[in-house]
């Protein structure tokens, strides 16, 4: 039974001692909030899923982001967990991990959202928070009796992308690029790898012979997906592209697509390549007499060349999903179809 006292003229302390478990103690502005805390501390224990509360009390979540920054950080790889991380010590720093409740965490959810932040972006908040605690649970010693935000819903996101590349697009996009672009796209909508997986490839990874290439992501630190490595087959074409490929001065790093460093680097002469596309297009339609479509080709990112690609494995009828998903690198058949999208028109085809 817990022991509830006075202490002072304003305070009340609860005790709660248990055979097995180390006493607890907290001190509380009423009698009834020590109550109220005594019995489920007791409650706790005598299901079996007590957890002190004396650390995650002492903790900050700017503690947790600090050791973050130190010892988890340096070997991610997405770009927003930094401002992420930033965002979060703002608005939730100041609070010790006992007090990071479900209300307070859907009150930031909505505190961002307002602020006119994507759904993706809080989505990701959110899920970075979630990682943080269930990291200082299982590792650093800070653990909660459960993760509050695993009970906050996260927005919906609505900015899934159904961007298919249309031949005419191909065609003066592959004519207007550099010839080292042009290849990259080519050998993209050939493999449906990431950017990323294509700039980081070695040649001493590909065989053309046997027509497979080993992806094993940037700085060698695995795949985007998680996956030490990942083969790749080589379609003829593909393989088409690297012969010419090797035509090419080498460079001195030994990888494949050598002019750009990472992806970061490439953006500049992706854009450059769309706008003179875009103008090549516009000409022709002008000279032809025709109207022409002023957004051609502007929105083409260079990730849609990897849905591209994954939506074509499946119309050659070759592949079923459990293959495609191998060849892609999708963890799961939900993400594999986010990333497919078929031509209705192609569909049609097959119902004779």
């Amino acid at each position: 039974m817990a022991t509830i006292r006075k202490r002072g003229e304003l305070q009340w302390q609860a005790i709660v001692k248990r055979k097995g478990y180390p006493l607890q103690s907290k001190t509380w502005n009423t009698r009834k909030e020590a109550e109220a805390w005594a019995r489920q501390i007791e409650s706790e224990m005598d299901r079996g899923v007590f957890v002190s509360r004396a650390e995650v009390e002492r903790t900050t979540l700017q503690d947790l982001i600090g050791r973050y920054r130190i010892e988890v950080l340096p070997n991610k790889r997405g770009k927003h967990f930094g401002p992420a991380l930033r965002v979060l010590e703002q608005h939730l720093g100041k609070y010790s991990l006992a007090a990071l409740s479900p209300k307070l965490i859907a009150g930031f959810r909505d505190k961002r959202t307002k602020a006119g932040l994507s759904a993706s972006t809080v989505k990701k908040e959110i899920n970075l928070l979630s990682k943080l605690i269930d990291l200082a649970g299982k590792e650093w010693g800070v653990a909660l009796p459960a993760n509050p935000c695993a009970m906050v819903s996260r927005p919906v996101e609505k900015n899934a992308r159904d961007r298919r590349l249309q031949p005419e697009e191909e065609k003066y996009l592959l004519t207007a690029c550099e010839q080292h672009v042009a290849l990259l796209s080519r050998f993209a909508l050939e493999t449906a790898a990431r950017l990323g997986e294509l700039l980081a490839l070695r040649w001493a990874d590909v065989d053309t012979t046997k027509r497979v290439m080993v992806i094993r992501g940037i700085d060698e630190r695995g795949t985007k997906s998680g996956d030490a490595l990942r083969a790749v087959p080589l379609s003829p074409a593909a393989v088409s592209v690297l012969d010419e490929l090797k035509k090419l001065p080498r460079g001195i790093d030994g990888r494949v697509f050598y002019w750009w460093k990472a992806s970061d680097s490439f953006s500049k002469t992706w854009g450059r390549a769309l706008t003179r596309a875009h103008a090549s297009y516009i000409a022709d339609c002008e000279k032809a007499g025709g109207e022409p479509d002023q957004a051609f080709l502007i929105d083409l990112r260079f990730h849609d060349l990897r849905h591209e690609a994954t939506s074509r494995l499946f119309e050659k009828g070759v592949f079923d999903s459990m293959e495609v998903a191998s060849i892609t690198g999708h963890k799961t058949l939900a993400m594999l179809k986010r990333y497919t999208h078929l031509r209705a028109e192609d569909l049609a085809k097959k119902l004779g």
